[in-house]
C-alpha cells in the first residue's frame, strides 16, 4: 500500500544526474506483506508560479505603445506586459480610451464584459489575439 498527500518530494535513482521531482507531496507511506520498507526524506518547496502568455509578442509590443501614449508614460519607465494599468496611472476613464485606440489600432470591437476583465497589458493583448483570430475565422 501506498499513501501520498501535499508538499513536495525529490527522488534521486542510483544513477548519477538522474532526478525525477513530484511536487505536492508531504507525507508518503509505503509498506507491504515482505516488510520491506522504503524511505526517504521530505522538504518543502515553494510553490513557483509560471506565467504563460498566449498573446503574440508583436501585439504585446503594440498595446505597450498604445498605452504609453494613452497614458503618457515617461520613456524611462518600463511598459511591459506584466503592466498593471492602474501602476501605470491609469482611472477608469483612461481604461476606457485605451480600449478605445486598441479597438481603432486592431479593427476590433471590444464588449463591454471583456473591457472590464482587462488589468494588464497582457490581458489586453491576449483579447486582442482572442478576438482578431475570431474576426478572421
Amino acid at each position: 500500500m501506498a499513501s501520498l498527500a501535499g508538499s513536495s518530494i525529490v527522488l534521486q535513482p542510483r544513477h548519477a544526474g538522474a532526478t525525477s521531482r513530484v511536487s505536492g507531496l508531504k507525507l508518503v507511506s509505503f509498506m507491504s506483506q515482505r516488510r520491506s520498507s522504503l524511505s526517504f526524506g521530505l522538504r518543502p518547496m515553494p510553490a513557483r508560479l509560471r506565467i504563460s502568455c498566449a498573446a503574440k509578442p508583436e501585439t504585446v509590443d503594440k498595446v505597450c505603445e498604445i498605452v504609453r501614449k494613452q497614458l503618457a508614460v515617461p520613456s524611462d519607465k518600463p511598459v511591459t506586459g506584466e503592466s498593471k494599468f492602474a501602476e501605470l496611472g491609469a482611472d477608469s476613464l483612461d481604461t476606457v480610451e485605451i480600449v478605445m485606440g486598441l479597438e481603432e489600432e486592431f479593427g476590433i470591437t471590444v464588449e463591454e464584459d471583456n473591457a472590464q476583465n482587462i488589468a494588464t497589458v497582457l490581458d489586453a493583448a491576449e483579447l486582442i489575439d482572442k478576438l482578431c483570430s475570431e474576426k478572421s475565422a
